[in-house]
């Protein structure tokens, strides 16, 4: 919890953060890096994503980016503000310049993304001066069970791997 988030919007942002949780859940079971996203304007959500690039073969098909484009379809606008977007991973430069664009109020992630993290990690879109508009951030909500998610499905791919070359090999010495 940072130093402007009271506990009670804390626990509201848990709670919208276990449904972010539910999508990336349902990206694993799908086989796509578990990321899930909700978009919430006025107390509850308006929109759902989670990643399916592999699916849609489809480069911007990330959680975020996903619900973003399905918040905006809700609304019948382009401007998000009232908007809240709660994603399981930190989000990358195309996610959060999108959430610029947007005109987003808030974004709240779980785990930080040491290697494309864009709002706070690598890079800070959200209060960049030379944009036009800036957004609050959150950093750490559920934190754990996000890293767990994404480490355990990595894990198992790398393992899958792993048997598969095994069986290939075993497969290929047979006579």
């Amino acid at each position: 919890m940072d130093n402007e988030t009271t506990a009670g919007e804390y626990l509201i942002d848990e709670s919208f953060m276990s449904s972010a949780l539910e999508q990336a859940r349902q990206a694993a079971f799908l086989g796509e890096a578990p990321i899930g996203a909700v978009v919430v304007h006025e107390g509850s959500v308006i929109a759902t994503g989670y990643n399916r690039r592999e699916l849609d073969a489809d480069p911007s098909a990330h959680a975020e980016f996903s619900a973003l484009l399905a918040a905006a379809r809700v609304l019948g606008r382009w401007r998000l503000t009232g908007c809240t977007v709660y994603v399981t991973l930190e989000p990358c430069l195309m996610c959060a310049g999108l959430m610029q664009q947007s005109r987003i109020d808030r974004c709240v992630y779980g785990a930080p993304d040491p290697k494309g993290g864009a709002l706070g990690t690598l890079y800070q879109i959200h209060t960049d001066e030379r944009l036009n508009h800036s957004f609050s951030v959150t950093a750490g909500v559920l934190a754990t069970e996000c890293s767990t998610l994404l480490s355990d499905f990595f894990s198992d791919v790398r393992m899958s791997k792993k048997q598969q070359r095994k069986t290939e090999d075993e497969k290929g010495s047979r006579p």
